[in-house]
């Protein structure tokens, strides 16, 4: 049997290609848009793709199997459980709880695990030749290491309500199936630490199903409505774009063919860009944006969370540009496509062009968390961490706007009060005061070294949600 883990860690994202080394048949499970991985992997060892399947109807990437069913004439395999509003809209074989698919002399055996979402299946393999008991669970956002998937995303992020109670309910009773796994079976889930399909995912890639019946927090709990008030409790902001996944991976992806190519722009492509109205979106890290950025772009740096966070600021009908590097601009394509963000138009590779080109570059202004406790009834102090961080601790009088959520709420801040604008420690400011900049505030700074500064500082602080909006 061949076997290999493929990680995309900007969505902390797993996805998994099993080959029978006899037959050179080769399976991928939950694959991502940029396919290419699979198909270098298949032919460096002699495999052909012959079977594609999911565990469910993803919501945090969207879903890379029609693609490379395109690509390779793959048959498609989709679970067909959870009833006729969890079903796949696109052509597939469907899979029911205890079905089979063989691949060569691999046999993957369906189990239906409902809880994360109505729909949603495992897959126990048992490798035919070496014993006739399973060897591996693929447990997609079923069990994590660590942790176990969450109810709360169809009513959070795509807003179907009365939902996630139920989910949890649904959750403890897939729980028990899994309980009664044996021991040595290996566990392959399908994320990873800083995934938002969970809220204590581990950074181990994989356990097994003993280690985790005896540490993951959701296996050690057994009075169900005390497993559902914990596993609802506390759950991260699931980000905006997750509904749009939903939507787009039920009724199938469009198929790009090869993975987009964008151009370099030209000074005058450029301008005429900017002057349509089309996002810019400028990749540098954050200081070097605050000493000199174009008006009305916004900062989304160029690291490991940079499409999670394209997915909150950008939307899906409208054409966005980068600036960045050449170098990186195949790598940030391919983090935009793994989410849907197919509109970009473009890239400029240097901001020096554009200054040059005679634009004035605006700055974003910084204060020390000493200089705002000298002054702390002058500012309006934006808290842009999650509502969690937040009510464990906060600077006084702060006002809590996740900074995925600034986009809709700009009309609950001050025209006339200088805002301060922080985070932990700057990442997530940086993105929301330069959606404050380029809405037009001009009364915006950027607290350095965010609330841990202020708390290293022994400055005062509050708790609870009093503050919140």
């Amino acid at each position: 049997m061949f076997f290999k883990h493929i990680y995309e860690k900007g969505l902390a994202q797993a996805s998994y290609i099993i080959g029978c080394q006899a037959t050179k048949e080769a399976i991928v499970i939950d694959p991502k848009r940029d396919i290419d991985t699979y198909l270098e992997i298949a032919e460096q060892e002699s495999l052909t793709i012959t079977h594609i399947t999911e565990t469910h109807i993803h919501a945090d990437f969207l879903s890379g199997t029609r693609e490379l069913a395109a690509s390779t004439g793959a048959k498609v395999f989709l679970s067909d459980e959870g009833g006729a509003d969890w079903q796949y809209q696109f052509d597939h074989i469907g899979l029911k709880d205890g079905d089979k698919i063989k691949v060569g002399n691999l046999i993957l055996e369906v189990l239906h695990t409902p809880g994360h979402t109505p729909e949603h299946i495992s897959f126990l393999l048992t490798d035919a030749p070496a014993s006739n008991k399973p060897v591996m669970i693929f447990t997609g956002d079923f069990v994590f290491v660590g942790d176990i998937g969450r109810p709360d995303l169809l009513e959070k992020a795509a807003g179907i309500t009365g939902t996630q109670e139920k989910a949890a309910h649904q959750m403890f009773q897939s729980l028990k199936r899994f309980k009664a796994l044996d021991d040595f079976i290996q566990l392959w889930p399908g994320h990873g630490a800083g995934s938002a399909c969970g809220k204590a995912l581990g950074a181990v890639p994989s356990s097994t199903v003993g280690y985790e019946k005896i540490a993951n927090w959701g296996l050690n709990i057994e009075d169900e409505e005390e497993f559902v008030r914990t596993l609802l409790d506390g759950q991260p902001e699931p980000p905006k774009y997750f509904a749009m996944m939903k939507k787009l991976n039920k009724i199938g992806p469009k198929v790009l063919g090869s993975i987009p190519r964008p151009g370099r722009l030209s000074i005058q492509q450029f301008e005429q860009h900017a002057e349509a109205g089309v996002k810019i979106i400028d990749t540098r890290n954050k200081i070097s944006f605050a000493g000199g950025h174009f008006p009305d772009s916004i900062n989304i740096q160029d690291n490991s969370v940079f499409s999670t966070w394209a997915g909150w600021i950008l939307d899906y009908q409208n054409p966005f540009l980068l600036i960045t590097r050449d170098e990186r601009i195949e790598d940030l394509t391919k983090a935009l496509i793994r989410i849907g963000l197919d509109n970009i138009v473009g890239y400029v590779n240097d901001i020096d062009k554009i200054s040059n080109a005679g634009y004035e570059l605006k700055t974003l202004s910084q204060l020390t968390v000493h200089e705002l406790n000298d002054n702390l009834n002058d500012y309006f102090v934006l808290d842009v961490r999650g509502k969690s961080e937040f009510e464990t601790s906060h600077i006084p009088n702060a006002i809590n706007i996740p900074s995925g959520y600034i986009v809709d709420n700009l009309h609950k801040l001050p025209a006339n009060k200088k805002i301060v604008v922080h985070c932990a420690s700057g990442d997530r400011s940086a993105i929301a005061a330069s959606v404050l900049l380029s809405a037009g505030f001009d009364n915006v700074v950027n607290l350095t070294c965010g609330f841990n500064g202020w708390n290293q500082a022994n400055y005062p602080v509050e708790k609870g949600e009093l503050a919140s909006v």
